[in-house]
């Protein structure tokens, strides 16, 4: 038993480098947001299979163009926010995260006035407010969660704890994800409002 005389480093192979730790991360990530997608690709086929393209005519397009808008804009404050955080502007980073979190609770806003106006005109007993409640209830849950997040980012980071190139990795997970929050609703918007017609 040769080993016995040799003195072992313990753990000294489950060290990593922080370039290795981000990898993970992002990696992580970026699986996350795989399985979600592969959550609302099932909610939103399943509209298709129940009903086609058929679509109310009660539809409040103009509310649902204008939440669209915000919930864009809102992304490219989040984009700001994080190219602030990796190069070390700190205003820019409060900034444009605090932008990116009003402009998302603005959207819950519209939200609210789109849920008001469906229970009105195709209420969750119907087949298209099922569908509808669902996939918009869905949605605004990540919306939620993803203003959550970012309040959360702004909180512990308003003083720059994660401002600099070395140190914005919370930032960028954020800001990810609230990314892929507006791409889904880039899908669910025509899904509910566009397509097809009564």
């Amino acid at each position: 038993m040769a080993a016995e005389g040799r003195a072992l480093e313990p753990h000294a192979s489950l060290e990593r480098t922080p370039a290795e730790r981000l990898a993970t991360n992002r990696l992580g990530l970026w699986l996350f947001i795989a399985s979600e997608s592969f959550l609302f690709a099932a909610v939103i086929s399943a509209r298709f299979y129940l009903l086609g393209t058929e679509t109310p005519e009660d539809l409040n397009q103009a509310l649902g163009f204008a939440i669209s808008v915000v919930l864009l804009t809102s992304s490219l404050f989040a984009f700001r926010a994080e190219t602030a955080a990796a190069f070390g502007d700190r205003k820019g980073f409060v900034r444009n995260i605090s932008a990116t979190i009003g402009l998302g609770l603005l959207f819950m806003v519209g939200v609210v006035l789109e849920w008001r106006e469906g229970l009105e005109f195709f209420p969750p007993s119907t087949l298209y407010g099922s569908v509808f409640f669902t996939l918009i209830g869905l949605h605004a849950f990540h919306v939620f969660t993803g203003v959550v997040a970012l309040a959360a980012v702004l909180f512990v980071g308003r003083d720059g704890r994660f401002v600099g190139p070395d140190a914005f990795w919370p930032v960028e997970g954020v800001v990810k994800y609230w990314h892929f929050v507006d791409v889904a609703w880039v899908f669910i918007f025509p899904t509910l409002y566009l397509v097809g017609g009564s």
